[in-house]
């Protein structure tokens, strides 16, 4: 990493947490607005895109939520380019604005029933604008917090922007979780679930007269007064070979296999429970939270340790841990929703009814069957089928749902099993902030954290939950056709097919930090 002379000059405690309070208030409001978006993913999927097939209308949901970490790099050079130009301070004022007013409009947009195709198109262009703002974001708080901080206390002190991402998820699913409590679920379909994207402006609007009162970083107002800022960041931090070498290191070594242990611990955790194990749409989102608020503590810890042991130690760990228990975890995580292992005491008298479709005139029967566990659970099995009336049976099925609700046994086992993959996310993310800043010079320090961090979690971590989608639908395809055949399986546990996308990620940085990473703390003015 890159030697650095020490001029740290001591700050208040009052000021210290003033700005970290600041600082993280923005990004916390940031991240909710970032992950409602996936949070509402299977709801969104029904409104912007084609009903006639649902599954590649979550696909196309996913893909549109991946979008937006796809250009995450793109604002993080743009922004990272102005913070090192212009200033910290100014620079994330912009981004809170863009991010905001975006999640605003995304609530607005009209579904696919009214406008077509436009809808998609609207909210794919929101998404992107998200995902620029908060490429920008990031790099601009960690930096502004760290050119504050104590050189002993840094990975202490940034920790708390960590825990702004998880808290934003948090959050997201707590705000959505109460908007479906105070309506009725055809009322949330309906429109509800935009009350969760329209509030959001209140919150910036808050944070955005917070930060707009702040002083711009010391370290940087030292170098701007000296005239010691970099005219063109972007050429410095990629164009100069020494400079890219440690941008290089920070992507491969840290923040890739950093972000795919955050997105499978907290996204696709989420995505499991409720595509693959098909678990009910309200518990999915209270086990994940609870596993977020037991964890989310732990990012302040490990950032503390950071400060005691190194960051690369913490960060690497958490990586090792993640690649060698994922499978095991996972496993557990279907086996306690699997209906298929739970004792069956008896099913409900099956519930029918008729209606004519509004838009072809036909006439749809929907039968909803329930069945009861002896665990407490119970499995709820939805056929809706084209119903002639002059015929003795039902016409052409159209579609087959089916959601489990758990019983508490296997409902806090999944809970446990979410905290622990919480545990390893705090792990790898609670030291990388500090990590990151303490590698690249005050010149260009926005810019060159900002690239590799939003490589790393934009398109490494926001890829997966599509990613591991696809690849548990191709495997259970492949073997569905295997079967059908009267062939061999050829894809052990196909449900955990998806794991070997994070599993590799993870592996390869956890080689590249082990061999070309120090694990000594730098000074950073």
């Amino acid at each position: 990493m890159m030697e650095q002379q020490v001029s740290y000059k001591k700050v208040d405690n009052r000021t210290l947490w003033k700005v970290i309070g600041a600082s993280s208030l923005g990004t916390l409001i940031e991240w909710y607005d970032f992950y409602i978006f996936g949070s509402l993913a299977i709801v969104i999927s029904t409104k912007f895109f084609p009903a006639d097939n649902p599954t590649a209308a979550f696909l196309s949901t996913l893909a549109t939520f991946a979008a937006g970490f796809v250009v995450r790099p793109f604002g993080a050079l743009f922004f990272g380019r102005l913070g090192d130009i212009v200033g910290r301070k100014y620079t994330f004022l912009i981004t809170l604005l863009i991010m905001g007013l975006s999640t605003f409009a995304i609530g607005l947009v009209p579904g696919y029933e009214t406008i077509g195709f436009a809808a998609p198109v609207l909210v794919l262009a929101f998404r992107l604008l998200q995902g620029l703002a908060l490429g920008g974001e990031y790099g601009g708080a960690a930096t502004y917090v760290a050119e504050y901080s104590e050189p002993d206390k840094r990975g202490f002190r940034t920790s708390w922007i960590q825990t702004t991402a998880t808290f934003g998820l948090f959050i997201s699913l707590g705000v959505i979780m109460l908007t479906k409590s105070l309506m009725s679920d055809e009322a949330f379909q309906d429109w509800g679930w935009r009350v969760p994207f329209l509030i959001s402006i209140v919150m910036v609007v808050i944070s955005y007269f917070i930060r707009k009162n702040m002083e711009e970083s010391p370290l940087f107002k030292k170098a701007k007064a000296e005239g010691k800022t970099s005219s063109n960041p972007l050429k410095e931090s990629f164009g100069k070979r020494y400079n890219f070498k440690f941008v290089l290191l920070a992507l491969f070594g840290a923040a890739m296999g950093q972000g795919v242990v955050w997105y499978a611990g907290q996204f696709y955790a989420l995505s499991f429970l409720q595509n693959v194990c098909k678990v009910d749409f309200d518990q999915t989102n209270y086990m994940i939270g609870a596993g977020l608020l037991g964890a989310t503590g732990f990012f302040v810890f490990f950032g503390w340790l950071s400060d005691k042991i190194g960051r690369k130690a913490v960060m690497l760990s958490g990586m090792l841990i993640a690649v060698f228990t994922y499978r095991p975890i996972f496993d557990k995580i279907y086996h306690a929703a699997d209906p298929a292992n739970k004792v069956e005491i008896g099913k409900e008298q099956p519930v029918v009814k008729e209606a004519v479709d509004e838009e072809t005139g036909e006439r749809i029967r929907t039968t909803t069957l329930i069945s009861n566990f002896s665990d407490g659970s119970s499995l709820k099995e939805i056929k809706r089928e084209r119903f002639d009336q002059n015929a003795l049976d039902a016409g052409p099925k159209i579609d087959t749902s089916r959601s489990i609700h758990l019983g508490n046994s296997s409902f806090w086992t999944i809970v446990s099993l979410c905290f622990v993959l919480v545990f390893y996310v705090t792990m790898v993310y609670g030291p990388i902030a500090a990590f990151l800043v303490e590698m690249f010079p005050v010149k260009i320090r926005y810019t060159s954290m900002s690239l590799p961090y939003h490589i790393g979690n934009g398109i490494f971590g926001g890829l997966l939950p599509a990613v591991a989608t696809y690849l548990v639908a191709k495997s259970q395809a492949l073997n569905d056709a295997a079967a059908a055949a009267g062939n061999a399986l050829p894809v052990d546990k196909p449900y955990l097919a998806g794991l070997w996308y994070p599993i590799i990620i993870a592996s390869v940085s956890f080689c590249i930090g082990l061999l070309y990473i120090s694990n000594k703390k730098r000074d950073i003015s």
